[in-house]
């Protein structure tokens, strides 16, 4: 009796830690949650003989919601709570500010097997940016610019990742991911020193950095 009671712990224990060990199979739903970090890697034309626009970082609470089609492939979808920048001018300082969010949706790979406790994988896909509250803030050094009537157009754009899941057990895992994304807008706004009414070209292009806690279902 002790022996088969043994045996039969031994066995529990065995399928016990080969079910720890099962990450990321078909099917699987991951919800992640966590720390995100847009930094622009701006450039724009030239904005009335003042240089390019600078645009500042911000840091959100970054949400993705990924589900595996096989064992190895994936869809993931980024969201977060809206991201606020400061827009600046060289020697004039900040002269705007803007909200934006980027739903951004890839197709994943990732590597290894459904057994392995770290998977790094690689995605592609396409980012949408809505730029919302856009408004010029109070500047003395701007003021004679005579700057109103800020807006910013949407954008559509390439995306790419890369990223690892380590799997802490069945079910909770951490993750660290890079995201690029090639976002470039019109910003549009009116002069009354140039009497006229401008639109710069502008890439914002991001580098999004996030750390993560997931969840499988």
């Amino acid at each position: 009796m002790n022996k088969r009671f043994a045996k039969g712990l031994v066995a529990a224990a065995l399928l016990s830690a080969g079910f720890a060990a099962q990450a990321h199979q078909a099917g699987d739903i991951i919800v992640r949650a966590g720390v995100a970090t847009v930094a622009p890697n701006e450039s724009s034309q030239d904005v009335a003989g003042l240089g390019e626009f600078g645009v500042s970082s911000n840091t959100q609470l970054g949400l993705n919601f990924g589900y595996m089609i096989t064992d190895n492939f994936g869809v993931e979808l980024l969201a977060a709570t809206p991201f606020s920048h400061d827009v600046s001018l060289k020697g004039v300082g900040k002269i705007a500010e803007t909200k934006h969010l980027p739903p951004t949706l890839v197709a994943q790979y990732y590597f290894g097997n459904s057994n392995s406790k770290f998977r790094p994988y690689i995605g592609a896909g396409v980012n949408f940016t809505n730029f919302f509250d856009n408004h010029f803030t109070k500047n003395d050094a701007a003021a004679p610019l005579g700057l109103n009537n800020l807006s910013i157009e949407n954008s559509w754009g390439l995306a790419a990742q890369i990223g690892a899941d380590y799997q802490v057990n069945k079910k909770w895992l951490v993750n660290a991911s890079v995201w690029y994304a090639d976002i470039g807008t019109d910003v549009k706004f009116n002069s009354t020193a140039l009497n006229a009414d401008v639109k710069i070209k502008t890439d914002i292009n991001p580098w999004v950095y996030m750390v993560s806690v997931g969840y499988t279902f």
